[in-house]
């Protein structure tokens, strides 16, 4: 009875466990029956074959970059012997001891140190005597007393070594050198904090010889060296040694680097890509402009982590690892480097990029596992695609099914492999979705024809009603207008007439009130012109002219001779551009009286004069489009709705009907008037006019 709870619980656990199982696929039922063995064994011997071959390679990667790094003291230690051996050629040159034993002139020592500094490639070239003071040099010597650099021990021997000069022991430098000394500390990850902005003093390799006479009396002594703060092209002719073109795989890089201190004073790795800029200004204008561009690119200031500093400079071993270098992993090596008393004052650096290697050792890697578990990959493979091929058509089935449940009413199983029962299911159910399609697409159609049909009566309806709003209207105003002018007329004609029977009682009298009497004549007129207009909008049929192909550039070019006087006392310009070969047809007077119109509007619009510029092109559906465009001030943006309605008008004088008849009169035509302003400025009237027009109503 003890065991009766915990066995109650272990029933529950089964019961779960096999009710999940029975949940799952049928295909993932059937792939683990084969791929369960499988899945244990191969993930064990795997991870036995990558720890293996992990350890292997990189105690591979670590051999590499220790001759790398072997490599890299060869060199440098060779650069110590050139220097040696050019200061001691210098000290012995047959040219040097005739200059001295003549008391040559100072510049010509200068030029003779010059020369000898280029030939060895030294970057300065020093003359002292036995006590330490400056003779002469290879460049300009700097105001005041310089320090003497540390000699070599006494002896035929000459020696060369590394040597760190602080800023007091820089006055011997030339200034060209000078500016490539200071370098500006950067924020650099994991390395050891600091308690200063830059690393002034200079690293050099210097070499010192005695300068003898054929007596054997000591003429002075020969200091010379390299300057290795920023020496980018000594610090690249090493990484080309180390790391030649070619000789890393996968497109991994070599760099080359040298440390003062823990800084780098000249290296070709570089900067991250978010990397503040250089401080303090001042060292960055100092520079040249080549060095601050090399400055820019490379990681010059960034510093070494905390552990390889106390690793190499506190401890003085050599590190041979994997390192974090500024951007990216590197193998990386690491020896110090001693000055000429032996003391550990900088770090000599090479490395290849890690990630290359990484990809190899992958590649190895998985190589070996895939010809390791071949075998067995192919025998799950085939068990794989048995259990595939019984599968396939249910998961077919389904999907199929899913793909109609969301609106895809054309997916279909399609024709399966084999005819068993599965692929006997999958055709009965084609066949039934093919029928479900075809009345889904008849209902489709019966309702695509009723919304078409219904569409169609609705859009004629309306048709219908705003034809016959628009009859009403214009039965309406024609009505309107015709009594207006029935009534109008004549009081005008009474007008008239006593105006005309006046000036016949009046006789010579009315020289005396001419200038009334033709006011009166004028308003007269006008009174009779608007009522001309109104009858002619609201009876368009019976002042509408013969149609003809209209020349639209001849038309444009009569009317200007019609309004000629009004431009004889303004400073207008005429631009023509006359592109159209297509003819409206148009009653011309009527075209003329509209053109005459808009050409009038617009020179009132320049009274201080500007540019009328008339055009025509072929425009789109067979029409053609003509413009007539001033210079003035433009129409306003709530004038431009409202300017073609009856009485609507700028002017004084106005009537506001001449636009109004004008639209009425395109319109009867079938062709319209817009309106609008140019970008540059002035008004666009613009006359789009059929070829073959529409008379309206």
């Amino acid at each position: 009875m003890p065991f009766g709870p915990c066995r109650g619980r272990a029933g529950g656990l089964s019961m779960r466990l096999a009710a999940r199982v029975s949940a799952l696929p049928i295909r993932t039922k059937l792939l683990a029956l084969v791929l369960v063995p499988l899945v244990v064994v191969l993930p064990m011997l795997g991870l036995i074959l990558a720890v293996w071959g992990n350890a292997a390679l990189d105690r591979m990667l670590i051999t590499k970059v220790r001759a790398d790094l072997a490599v890299a003291h060869g060199y440098f230690d060779q650069v110590l012997v050139e220097v040696a051996a050019g200061t001691r050629a210098m000290a012995e040159s047959q040219a040097l001891h005739q200059a001295l034993a003549r008391g040559a002139r100072p510049d010509e020592m200068r030029r003779l140190l010059r020369g000898f500094a280029d030939r060895e490639r030294l970057d300065v070239a020093l003359l002292r005597g036995d006590d330490g003071r400056l003779l002469a040099s290879s460049d300009e010597a700097s105001d005041g007393e310089l320090p003497a650099l540390p000699t070599a021990p006494a002896g035929d021997r000459v020696r060369a070594s590394v040597q760190v000069l602080g800023p007091g022991h820089q006055a011997m430098l030339p200034s060209r050198l000078r500016q490539r000394v200071a370098v500006p500390l950067l924020p650099t990850r994991n390395a050891r904090p600091a308690d200063r902005a830059q690393e002034d003093r200079a690293m050099m390799v210097l070499a010192d010889a005695p300068v003898a006479a054929a007596d054997g009396r000591s003429l002075g002594r020969i200091q010379a060296g390299v300057l290795l703060n920023r020496n980018l092209a000594f610090i690249d002719h090493i990484n080309a040694i180390v790391y030649p073109e070619g000789s890393l795989p996968f497109g991994s890089r070599g760099t080359a680097t040298l440390f003062l201190d823990d800084v780098r004073i000249s290296t070709n790795v570089r900067l991250f890509a978010n990397a503040p800029p250089e401080t303090p200004a001042v060292a960055a204008e100092a520079a040249a402009p080549e060095e601050r561009a090399a400055r820019e690119a490379r990681a010059i200031g960034t510093r070494v982590s905390q552990s390889v500093r106390a690793a190499v400079l506190d401890e003085g071993r050599t590190w041979l690892d994997r390192a974090f270098v500024v951007s990216d992993w590197y193998v990386s090596g690491y020896e110090p480097i001693t000055d000429g008393a032996g003391q550990r004052v900088g770090m000599l650096y090479v490395g290849y990029l890690e990630q290359p290697f990484t990809w190899i050792k992958y590649g190895v890697l998985g190589g070996i596992g895939v010809v390791f578990f071949g075998v067995m990959i192919a025998a799950a493979f085939v068990s794989a695609r048995w259990a595939r091929r019984i599968s396939h058509p249910i998961e077919r089935m389904t999907d199929t099914m899913r793909q109609v449940e969301s609106g895809s009413l054309q997916a279909r199983v399609g024709l399966l492999a084999g005819g068993d029962e599965l692929g006997a299911l999958a055709a009965h159910l084609d066949h039934l979705l093919d029928t479900i399609a075809e009345n889904a697409r008849a209902l489709q159609r019966w309702n695509a024809e009723l919304d078409a049909k219904v569409a169609e009566r609705t859009q004629a309806l309306e048709a219908a009603q705003q034809q016959l709003v628009h009859s009403e209207k214009m039965a309406a105003i024609g009505q309107l207008t015709a009594s207006i002018a029935h009534e109008v007329n004549n009081p005008i004609a009474v007008i008239q007439g006593n105006l005309d029977l006046a000036r016949e009682l009046l006789g010579a009298q009315a020289a005396a009130v001419d200038t009334e009497l033709t006011l009166i004549d004028q308003q007269v007129e006008r009174m009779r012109l608007i009522v001309n207009q109104l009858l002619q909008f609201a009876r368009p049929n019976e002042f509408a002219g013969y149609v003809e192909a209209v020349d639209c550039a001849r038309l444009l070019e009569d009317c200007l001779v019609l309004v000629g006087h009004l431009m004889v006392k303004t400073h207008i310009e005429v631009r023509r551009d006359f592109a159209a070969t297509r003819r409206p047809s148009i009653n011309r007077g009527e075209l003329q009286q509209v053109l005459v119109n808009l050409m009038v509007n617009a020179i009132h619009a320049m009274p201080e004069g500007g540019v009328l510029a008339l055009a025509t092109r072929d425009a789109t559906g067979g029409a053609v489009e003509v413009s007539v465009a001033d210079t003035g001030p433009g129409l306003p943006p709530e004038l431009i709705g409202e300017l073609f309605k009856p009485f609507v008008t700028r002017k004084k004088d106005g009537t506001g009907l001449g636009l109004w008849i004008s639209r009425s009169i395109i319109e009867r035509y079938g062709g319209d008037i817009v309106a609008g302003n140019q970008v540059t400025g002035g008004a666009l009237m613009t006359l789009v006019l059929p070829t073959e027009p529409t008379l309206g109503h």
